[in-house]
C-alpha cells in the first residue's frame, strides 16, 4: 500500500512523490505524482499535485535531493490534480522559473468551465446539474493555486526541434538540454512529456492514463502516436524509467514497453469492441449515448482498461470519445442523449 506524498527513490537525486487516487463517493480529489529531480544546481519539479500535505511532502523530496541554487518547475498540464500548489516556486528561496502549456492556461484560470463543458456531454449520466457538478469537483481541490509570480508558457520560448536516438520531437529545452520538455497534446490540448536525460527517466504524465481519452479535448491519435514513440525511445535505450501521472511504481526498459505496447492494445480493442456494439454503420435511427455507454463499460471491464478515475462519469466520456473516433457524430437537438450517426456521404 501506498500513502500521498510517498516517496520512490530513483537514485540518489531523483525522487517520484507518489499522488492518491480520486473517490468521489469520499469527496477524496486525486493527486498527480510529481518527479523532484536535481540536474547540476537546479532543482526540477514536474508537476505540483494539490493538497497541503503533498506540498509539504515535495518540500521534503527537494530538500533530499539537494543541495540546488535555481529552480524550474513544470507543469505537464492543466488539470488541478498536477498544478495546485504551482506557486511553491515562489517559496523555495532560490530564484526560480515556471512554464505551463498556452492551451491549457483557460481551464487553470477558470476549471468550472472547463469541466462544465466535460459534464454537459454526459448530462444524461451525471448525478447533478453540469454547472453544479463541475462546482463539486473542483472544490474538492481547493486550495488551488496554479500559477507562480514567475509563470510563463513554453509556448513564449522559440520551438526547438529535439532529436532523441531515431526520433524526432518538437518541445523545448532546458538545464544546457539535460531537461527535455516534448509535445504531445493527447490526454488535454496542452498536454507535454518531460524526458530527464540525467537519469533517464521519462515522464509520460497522463497520457498514459488509459486506453482512452475521457476530456471533451482529448486526442486519441496523439495519445496512441506518443505511446508508440516513448516506446521507442525504451527500445534505443534512450529512456531507462518510465513514470507516469498516477501509477505508483516505476518501469523499466523492457516491462516499460510491455506496458506501453499494452496500452495501444487495449486502445484498438476497445475501439473494435466500440465499432461492433454501433453495428459498424451506426444503426437505425442513430445510436443514444446512454445506451452505448452501458454496453461500452462492460467491454472496458471485460478488457481490464484502467486509469486514474474508474467511474462511470468518466467511461461515459469515453464512450462518447469513442463514438466520435468511429466517424459518428450527435444528430441535431439539444439533448446531451441526442442519437449519434454516421453522416451521409451525399
Amino acid at each position: 500500500m501506498t500513502a500521498l506524498g510517498d516517496p520512490i527513490d530513483i537514485d540518489d537525486r531523483t525522487v517520484l512523490v507518489l499522488g492518491r487516487e480520486l473517490d468521489l463517493a469520499h469527496d477524496q480529489p486525486d493527486v498527480g505524482n510529481a518527479l523532484v529531480h536535481r540536474t547540476g544546481d537546479t532543482l526540477v519539479l514536474v508537476d505540483t499535485g494539490v493538497t497541503t500535505a503533498f506540498r509539504a511532502a515535495l518540500r521534503t523530496a527537494a530538500d533530499r535531493v539537494g543541495p540546488w541554487s535555481r529552480a524550474l518547475v513544470l507543469t505537464t498540464h492543466g488539470h488541478p490534480d498536477h498544478v495546485g500548489n504551482n506557486d511553491l516556486a515562489d517559496d523555495l528561496g532560490v530564484p526560480a522559473e515556471h512554464y505551463v502549456p498556452a492551451r491549457d492556461l483557460d481551464q487553470m484560470r477558470d476549471p468550472e468551465s472547463y469541466w462544465v463543458r466535460s459534464f454537459e456531454r454526459i448530462a444524461w449520466a451525471a448525478p447533478l446539474p453540469a454547472p453544479a457538478l463541475a462546482a463539486k469537483v473542483v472544490s474538492l481541490f481547493e486550495p488551488m493555486r496554479p500559477f507562480a509570480a514567475t509563470t510563463r508558457t513554453y509556448e513564449e520560448r522559440p520551438l526547438e526541434l529535439i532529436r532523441i536516438g531515431s526520433l524526432r520531437f518538437t518541445g523545448w529545452t532546458f538545464a544546457d538540454g539535460a531537461v527535455r520538455v516534448l509535445r504531445s497534446q493527447g490526454h488535454c490540448a496542452g498536454h507535454v512529456i518531460v524526458h530527464l536525460g540525467d537519469c533517464g527517466v521519462l515522464h509520460l504524465s497522463d497520457e498514459g492514463n488509459g486506453a482512452c481519452g475521457a476530456m471533451y479535448d482529448a486526442d486519441q491519435v496523439k495519445i496512441q502516436t506518443v505511446l508508440g514513440s516513448v516506446a521507442r525511445l525504451f527500445e534505443e535505450g534512450e529512456a531507462a524509467i518510465l513514470t507516469d501521472g498516477h501509477t505508483f511504481a516505476l518501469r523499466r526498459g523492457a516491462e516499460a514497453v510491455s506496458h506501453l505496447d499494452g496500452l495501444l492494445e487495449q486502445a484498438t480493442a476497445l475501439q473494435a469492441a466500440a465499432l461492433g456494439l454501433t453495428g459498424g454503420n451506426g444503426g437505425n435511427g442513430g445510436i443514444r449515448p446512454s445506451a452505448f455507454t452501458g454496453r461500452y463499460a462492460q467491454a472496458v471491464a471485460d478488457g481490464g482498461v484502467g486509469g486514474a478515475n474508474p467511474n462511470p462519469m468518466f467511461t461515459a466520456m469515453m464512450a462518447l470519445n469513442e463514438l466520435g473516433e468511429l466517424g459518428l457524430r450527435p444528430e441535431p437537438g439539444e439533448d446531451a442523449d441526442t442519437p449519434w450517426s454516421r453522416p451521409a456521404l451525399s
